[in-house]
């Protein structure tokens, strides 16, 4: 399999695709669209604020690129600010059109008392039995979180997981063969891995 890493400058880059290749996959990390042509999957990485990150995909010409990698169903992963861009709208510097890929807005957390923003550590993860990105890991597990905003789905079918803090939010997204997490699994260990894992090789994965 052929993972194609997307730089946009504002990405974990050297971690997340360390990660892949300890789970068995070839990666290319490019900041050239025409590598998606051999891609068997997708990684959209992110470290940063939703605006800056749009600006960043539109001016390298990836936005209508990601959308029909996505309508061709090869599988595709967001990683924090990259699963953030999904969505259809981000308030973080404004609001700013995102890549409409899941229905919903991304809202600044709203702490509880004596809760922290952002919000940063290890924090459980509690994944939708049915969701393949969570086979064999078990509902709780923790995961590494770096963030202050969250992906709020407007269609309550695309949650994937949800995490305590905050009250609640949404960890984990799913809508065919797009898939993102808020947490970062390159720095979440065996779980990390495990899930890295269950992206390459699920059921709609082409290997």
């Amino acid at each position: 399999m052929n993972v194609v890493v997307i730089d946009y400058g504002m990405g974990n880059l050297a971690s997340v695709g360390h990660a892949l290749e300890e789970c068995g996959a070839r990666v290319t990390i490019s900041e050239q669209i025409e590598a998606l042509k051999t891609a068997t999957h997708v990684v959209l990485p992110g470290v940063g604020a939703f605006r800056e990150g749009m600006t960043r995909l539109h001016r390298a010409g990836w936005v209508e690129a990601l959308r029909e990698v996505v309508a061709q169903g090869i599988p595709t992963l967001g990683i924090c600010l990259g699963m953030q861009l999904f969505a259809e709208l981000g308030e973080e510097g404004g609001h700013t059109p995102g890549l409409g890929l899941i229905a919903g807005e991304v809202k600044r957390l709203e702490p509880l008392s004596g809760e922290r923003i952002p919000h940063i550590g290890w924090n459980e993860v509690n994944g939708e039995a049915t969701e393949p990105l969570f086979d064999g890991i078990k509902p709780g597990t923790d995961f590494y979180f770096v963030h202050s905003f969250h992906l709020c789905p407007t269609e309550l079918r695309q949650i994937a997981a949800t995490s305590p803090y905050c009250k609640t939010f949404v960890s984990a997204v799913r809508s065919g063969s797009l898939a993102g997490v808020q947490f970062h699994p390159e720095k979440s260990g065996r779980a990390g891995l495990r899930l890295l894992r269950n992206f390459l090789n699920g059921p709609s994965a082409s290997c």
